[in-house]
């Protein structure tokens, strides 16, 4: 309950009431205990605006009309009734709020032009037309105040949901990015560590030699795979503090290259790629690393070609292998594909994959050379 609030209305009420009925003496009733205890009853009430705000505002109407009608001195009750008005309009009881105001007002009128004969003070006389024109603006002034309050509450409202909205939305696409991250970076190396570890236990015993390159290239790889790791993990940790190493890019293509190599897949690399901005450079390197690694996994072909167009706004990827197709995912139709085309939106850029006629598969990815996509 506002009991702070209400205790600071009830006392300004009780105050600010004497004060006028001392300024009014001759004209209107002056305070005693009922005037009093209608007073209190009506600031009393506010404790429950939040709760009840329908019966509050009523209530506090009820309480002030009889005020009005037993003849006491006009003042600063008529704040109980703002107040009230207030919350039940912000809680969006705007009809219960409007209909306890005119009510009020036509017992003002009733008591100020025609009950003003019967009831006290004795020898009271009909209410000017000023003091009718500033009762009706304490009315548009409360109805002005609540409507106020009640849209600024309601684009508080709105601000707090969009903030919400927003921080789920960057952390959902935090973690897409991530999931992106983990899974070319694993998928690749994992695919190469997999091909190796097969070729050495096939010569372990026939070709010793060939099985300890084997278990070599499988200790590079998986040490390259780990500090890969580690860099995306340790933007969870610290993730105002820039990298500990750049993220890779197209420059270390000769690197995917040998990686591939390594995994028994020969790879020609054709043209050049212009000087990125790092999240499109970061996006090609990871396009053409996931399109590699399918050719590792879901081809059987052990020959792969990447062709780099620079024409001038946008970069054509091209990767191409010669088939055949091995495996129920062959041609990258999991989260690989579904991971190169995000990176590839996020930038404004496409991705096209798909079979060639002549039974190879093909990844054509497109990107915007300049800063200014969705990053």
């Amino acid at each position: 309950m506002p009991w702070r609030s209400t205790a600071l209305v009830t006392v300004f009420v009780l105050a600010g009431s004497a004060f006028a009925a001392h300024a009014q003496e001759g004209e209107r009733a002056p305070l005693d205990l009922f005037a009093r205890a209608l007073l209190v009853v009506a600031s009393a009430l506010l404790l429950w605006r939040l709760r009840r705000p329908v019966a509050v505002v009523f209530g506090t109407a009820a309480a002030v009309a009889v005020y009005l009608g037993a003849g006491y001195a006009y003042g600063p009750v008529f704040l109980t009734v703002a107040v009230a008005c207030c919350s039940a309009v912000v809680a969006g009881h705007r009809r219960a709020a409007w209909t306890s105001l005119g009510m009020l007002w036509a017992v003002h009128l009733l008591v100020a032009h025609w009950l003003y004969r019967w009831l006290p003070p004795a020898g009271d006389a009909p209410a000017p037309l000023g003091q009718e024109i500033v009762v009706a603006g304490w009315v548009v002034a409360i109805v002005a105040i609540a409507e106020l309050a009640r849209i600024r509450r309601e684009q508080w409202a709105r601000e707090r949901a969009e903030r919400a909205q927003a921080a789920r939305r960057r952390a959902g696409e935090e973690r897409l990015r991530i999931a992106r991250e983990l899974h070319d970076v694993l998928a690749h190396s994992l695919s190469v560590i997999n091909v190796q570890a097969g070729v050495g236990l096939a010569l372990l015993d026939s070709d010793p030699e060939q099985a300890r390159t084997a278990l070599t290239t499988i200790k590079s790889a998986s040490k390259e795979a780990l500090d890969e790791v580690r860099q995306v993990l340790d933007t969870l940790r610290t993730p105002g503090d820039a990298p500990r190493a750049p993220a890779p890019g197209l420059d270390r293509l000769p690197e995917l290259v040998e990686q591939a190599a390594r995994a028994g897949l020969t790879v020609d690399v054709s043209g050049h790629a212009p000087r990125l901005p790092p999240h499109t450079d970061l996006a090609a390197f990871r396009i053409v690393q996931e399109a590699l690694t399918n050719v590792v996994r879901h081809s059987g072909s052990r020959h792969a070609r990447v062709r780099l167009d620079d024409h001038g706004t946008t970069l054509r990827l091209r990767i191409d292998d010669d088939g055949p197709a091995t495996g129920e995912e062959a041609g990258g139709g999991g989260n690989g594909l579904a991971g190169m085309r995000e990176r590839a939106a996020a930038l404004g850029g496409t991705i096209e994959a798909g079979r060639r006629p002549d039974g190879g598969f093909r990844v054509l990815a497109v990107l915007p050379t300049r800063a200014g996509g969705n990053q």
